[in-house]
This record gives C-alpha cells, sequence and structure tokens, in this order.
C-alpha cells in the first residue's frame, strides 16, 4: 500500500498547484453591511502547539476493508452505514454485508473531483431523503463542476433523483471541487464547493459559483433569510465567501454553530466559524504561500474579512471533520477531530472558547485520512485512502 499512498500524495501536489501571480488585482465585494467574525483577532497559529504523540489507548478496527477512496459517511436510523466512493459507486454496510446502491447518476471523475459527501435527511425515517455532493459534466461548457442532488433511498436504490444544486460554470480543471454537507439547527442544508482553480476569479465574485459555503432549504429552494437575497449581483444561495476549498463542515453538537475547514495552499489550512454573509479573504489575505514558496499576497488581515479561529503553517492537508459528543473516550469529550491527508494521521484539538490549546495525533502513519465521523454508537471512524473504514474502540 505504501507505493500507493507515495503516488496519490504526489498527484495531490500536482492537483492543486496552481498559475503563481499575486492577487493585488482582485475585485472585492462590498461587504460592509454584513456582520464579520471581527471577534477572534489574533487566530490560534497551531504550529506554536506542540504536536503530542499518539497515546494508543484505542485500538484500530476495520469496519469495510478494500476500498479505493471512501469519501462521505453517514448513518442509517438502523444504524447501518452509507458510504460513497469516490471513483462514483455508493454502498450500504449492514454490519456483515457491503450492498451497492444502484442508479447512482454519472459521475465526472477527474483529478479531485468524483462521488463526494453524501448526508440524510434528519427525518430521513419519515422520508428517505439522502442527498450526495459530486462532480457532474450537466450544464453548458466542457468539464464539470460540483452538484448537489436529492433522492429517495429505498431498497438501495436511489429513486427520483434531482439535482437541486449546480454549481457553474464548468472547468476541465480538476482541484476543488469541496465538498462537504452539515445540517443547522435552522433545519438548512449547508454544503461546501471549492473554487475549481480559479482563485483569482471565483471566491470574491458573488455573481460566481465555488470558493464559497452555501445555505438551501431541503428541497433545494433558497432561505429567504439567507444574507444576499436581496442582492441581485449575488448568488442567492450564498452563505459566506472568500472560502478556498472547504473539505470539513460540521454542526457543533453544543453550540450548533456551523464550522468549516478549508485546504490552504503551502501553509494557511483554516479553522472557521461560520457566520452569514462573511467574507473569509481567500485570496486577498493568508496565512500561506504559492506551493513554490513565492507569496500572492503580503497580506494576513483586511478590514471586512474574518480571521479563521485557527491555522496550520505547514499545511496538513485537512479532510473530514468531527466534534466528540459521547462519553467512550475518557476526557476527550468537545475535542475537535480533523483528518490529515499530507501526515496521515488524526489531529485531535483540544479547544477553550474559540482557541486550540492542546493537539494530539490519532492513528499516526495509518494513511491517509478522507474522513472522520462520529458514529451513532459513539465511537469515531476514519475513511482511509487506499484501504477502507475503520473505528477507534477504546482499550
Amino acid at each position: 500500500m505504501r507505493p500507493l499512498l507515495l503516488i496519490l500524495l504526489l498527484f495531490y501536489f500536482v492537483a492543486c498547484k496552481q498559475e503563481e501571480k499575486p492577487s493585488s488585482s482582485i475585485a472585492v465585494n462590498d461587504s460592509e453591511s454584513i456582520e464579520t467574525t471581527d471577534k477572534i483577532s489574533t487566530p490560534t497559529d497551531l504550529d506554536e502547539l506542540q504536536l503530542h504523540e499518539d497515546p494508543e489507548n484505542y485500538n484500530i478496527v476495520p469496519v469495510v476493508k478494500n476500498l479505493s477512496n471512501p469519501w462521505g459517511m453517514d448513518w442509517m436510523p438502523s444504524g447501518d452505514l452509507i458510504f460513497t466512493e469516490k471513483e462514483g459507486k455508493m454502498f450500504r454496510f449492514d454490519g456483515t454485508t457491503t450492498h451497492e446502491i444502484k442508479n447512482v447518476p454519472e459521475i465526472y471523475v477527474r483529478g479531485q473531483g468524483g462521488l463526494l459527501d453524501v448526508i440524510l435527511h434528519p427525518d430521513f425515517e419519515d422520508n428517505q431523503f439522502i442527498y450526495i455532493s459530486y462532480a457532474s459534466q450537466q450544464g453548458e461548457g466542457n468539464g464539470g463542476n460540483t452538484a448537489i442532488a436529492r433522492a429517495k433511498l429505498i431498497n438501495d436504490e436511489l429513486q427520483q433523483l434531482e439535482v437541486i444544486y449546480k454549481a457553474t460554470p464548468n472547468t476541465k480543471k480538476g482541484q476543488h471541487f469541496g465538498s462537504r454537507f452539515a445540517w443547522g439547527n435552522d433545519g438548512k442544508l449547508y454544503f461546501s464547493i471549492g473554487e475549481r482553480g480559479a482563485r483569482d476569479v471565483n471566491p470574491q465574485d458573488l455573481s460566481r459559483d465555488g470558493g464559497k459555503i452555501y445555505r438551501i432549504n431541503d428541497d433545494g429552494s433558497i432561505p429567504n433569510d439567507n444574507p444576499f437575497m436581496e442582492r441581485e449581483d449575488a448568488l442567492p444561495a450564498i452563505f459566506t465567501y472568500g472560502n478556498r476549498n472547504p473539505q470539513g463542515l460540521l454542526k457543533h453538537p453544543k453550540t450548533g454553530e456551523i464550522i468549516a475547514h478549508e485546504h490552504g495552499p503551502k501553509g494557511g489550512d483554516e479553522i472557521n466559524i461560520i457566520k452569514p454573509g462573511v467574507n473569509y479573504g481567500w485570496p486577498v489575505i493568508s496565512y500561506g504561500v504559492n506551493y513554490s514558496g513565492t507569496k500572492f499576497t503580503d497580506k494576513v488581515k483586511q478590514k471586512g474579512m474574518a480571521q479563521p479561529m485557527a491555522y496550520w503553517d505547514p499545511s496538513i492537508a485537512p479532510s473530514g471533520f468531527a466534534v466528540i459528543d459521547s462519553n467512550k473516550y475518557p476526557g476527550w469529550k468537545g475535542n475537535y477531530l480533523i483528518g490529515s491527508l499530507k501526515f496521515s494521521y488524526v489531529e485531535m484539538l483540544e479547544t477553550s472558547g474559540d482557541k486550540a490549546v492542546k493537539r494530539t495525533k490519532l492513528a499516526d502513519g495509518f494513511g491517509r485520512m478522507r474522513n472522520v465521523k462520529m458514529g451513532p454508537d459513539g465511537l469515531i471512524y476514519l475513511g482511509v485512502e487506499g484501504d477502507g473504514i475503520y473505528r477507534l474502540e477504546p482499550k
């Protein structure tokens, strides 16, 4: 498996690399009427915190083996695990047997694009609705972009599938599709779409998709209280902008806040508390640099742009996000979990208020962590590229 992991790691950096030029000419939308998260005046530089070694007080137990790239995970009320494979397949695991789910739409598999996240409706038991994010060629133009679809999951089959959001324009670029889901306490569906490699075009332009977090009703319609509903020059589904490529999104189980993490370039991976209408700054401000080491901006702060809660420099390439909400791991409840593609571990962050105060490695060296989730059994589940799905069982 080690040669495969090295190849995947090399591909990650090649796919993410883009034109290296300064971003000083980017037009920035006027957001003076929108509240920013200025309360976070000084984000936590996570590199300044000691990274504690893996306590190894758990066993890593296989759940589903021999997978290529397990991207998304969620659970049915029965406890059955639903998961996606980036290559375009979707499965239900009943604890013993893996069943393929039929009628998955055509997937545009290119670079980082493919079949991505999956989430069940909070009232799935009554309505059978399931949501998927994926790269799609639907629409005009060559290539693809991120689509959000809703279907009914009945007898291991997607029925009545409809695309409820499709990003435009299509492009043949293979990077930064996003995409993660979270349900808010408001009953709205939040999802992320990366800036699709158009760094200097999409993230700061409210009339364009990409580099945003979105908020929609469960049927795909737009909530009346979305922050840009009244702006004729803005896409009404946009909730935040100035995001690079968020591949972690969750609702905090205690506070109800929507929180995201996103990939930076070389340095500058971020954790952001998501607030309506906020500009998170990419690429006008950043704690990262180009992959070559050259700068694309000299700014880490600018008025009207939010600071992250915390950032990594060097980058860990974060993917998957969870908050420990069970008592099965003594002393860990409330800690954040972030998968690291680059360093092949799960990072556990202990926080105090909006500050990270302790970093610890889990499953160190086990593999490229594509996803990390809390299961309904209160256990931590990991999606590992080129391997499978595992859970951490306390010793």
